[in-house]
């Protein structure tokens, strides 16, 4: 049997000639990933065990966007704690006020990820970069303490699932509805330690903000990693980003024990409701009227410059409805500048939205949008668990920006056209 992609650039970074699913490798790193939650942990890992150099300040990158800008006295404390340590490194790669960004829309962007290259970060959407290409996965702390000093991080080889994609999306669909209409068929433990692999004809028709989104959320779906083949699109991504080699892989034609074919022209948006992300119906399926309180459009999986057009799209001219407090977070201080110069920032504004700097902060319940007792939220976020963004009795439905802004004008959860 023949090898996938994630087998094939875990092999290379083992330094192994072919690895099988199940077997335990030790792979050199080429980019250890925190933030301001997880990199204290990590930090005092690696004092505890006294090591004295990091592997490579040029391969270790730490943001600040969970509770930055900071919220309270622990959060600063925290902050500083990785300020401390990347002063003390030269870490090249540090994020802090008024450089960072979301931290899974800020390395793509910044070019600090690419094809074939086998990444870590102790967040579990690290898995985002799989659609450049690269093996990417969340660790723990821990892990991330003996990436940094190491180099290196031991894992159990995956097998995988291979989506095969064909035709096109149609008009008003997105990555987010194709991630949410997969997660709703095979379940949050469908891909349960597994790689979700795409590739097919129909990957031509998902721009790389779909592909972001996608593997962003494989890690809902209970997987190790998502990862996409490699095209033209990815090539044109990387091109004036990525500035040092970098190596494709294509998966063999006998790797897969499991391939899935997705019709891309069939998938309807698509809203998840509470409270797991497998609690999916497309909006023609929602026959109540669903009340809200809150939207939020942003976050790691949907607040990239294509997220923020759409939402302006739909709300310029408009306003949300009364009492439904809307929250829009462009995800990296590039994307926001983008937001000015094209005009967004007016139109949320003049909507009666909000607009914060980059921040995780009410995707995880941290701040900058915390639920109420009962409160509903539509948002772009990845996960709707209980009290995910608040009170405990609170409701979170996972939806596009496109169903989230249509929301947040007709007051309830809605598509074009409002219920």
């Amino acid at each position: 049997m023949g090898m996938t992609m994630t087998q094939k650039i875990l092999a290379a970074h083992a330094g192994l000639n072919e690895v099988k699913a199940g077997q335990l490798i030790d792979a050199k790193l080429d980019l250890v990933l925190g933030n301001d939650i997880t990199s204290p942990v990590a930090i005092k890992e690696f004092e505890k065990h006294a090591f004295a150099s990091v592997f490579d300040k040029t391969k270790i990158a730490m943001v600040m966007d969970h509770f930055a800008p900071n919220k309270d006295i622990k959060a600063a404390q925290q902050c500083k704690t990785c300020r401390t340590f990347a002063r003390g490194f030269d870490i090249d790669h540090f994020y802090d006020v008024g450089e960072m960004g979301i931290e899974h829309a800020l390395l793509p962007e910044k070019g600090l990820v690419a094809s074939g290259e086998c990444i870590i970060g102790a967040d579990s959407h690290t898995c985002t970069y799989g659609a450049l290409g690269a093996f990417s996965t969340g660790v723990g702390s821990s892990d991330m303490a003996a990436g940094m000093a190491k180099g290196t991080c031991w894992f159990k080889v995956p097998s995988a699932i291979r989506f095969e994609l064909k035709n096109a999306l149609k008009e008003g669909v997105s990555g987010k509805d194709v991630i949410l209409h997969i997660i709703g068929k095979i379940g949050v433990d469908g891909a349960l330690y597994k790689s979700m692999e795409f590739g097919g004809e129909g990957l031509s028709s998902l721009t790389m903000d779909d592909r972001l989104t996608i593997a962003n959320m494989a890690i809902e779906a209970g997987a190790k990693n998502g990862i996409f083949e490699v095209d033209d699109i990815t090539v044109a991504y990387m091109k004036d980003r990525v500035k040092r080699p970098y190596q494709i892989y294509t998966p063999d034609k006998d790797a897969y024990e499991t391939i899935m074919e997705l019709d891309l022209s069939q998938i309807k948006p698509t809203v998840s409701f509470p409270h797991l992300p497998e609690n999916t119906k497309t909006i023609d399926e929602i026959k109540e009227k669903i009340a809200i309180d809150q939207v939020v459009i942003g976050s790691c999986t949907n607040g990239r410059i294509s997220d923020m057009r759409i939402a302006a799209e739909i709300l310029k001219g408009k306003h949300v409805a009364k009492d439904v407090r809307t929250i829009i977070i462009p995800a990296t201080q590039s994307i926001y500048k983008e937001c000015i110069r094209l005009g967004y920032i007016d139109i949320f504004l003049d909507a009666g939205c909000i607009v914060s700097t980059p921040t995780c902060g009410p995707c995880l319940g941290g701040y900058m949008g915390i639920l109420a007792e009962n409160e509903r939220c539509v948002a772009t976020t990845n996960r709707n668990f209980v009290g995910r963004m608040g009170h405990i009795t609170s409701e979170i439905y996972l939806a596009s920006p496109a169903t989230a802004a249509y929301s947040a004008i007709a007051g309830c959860i809605a598509g074009k056209g409002g219920m």
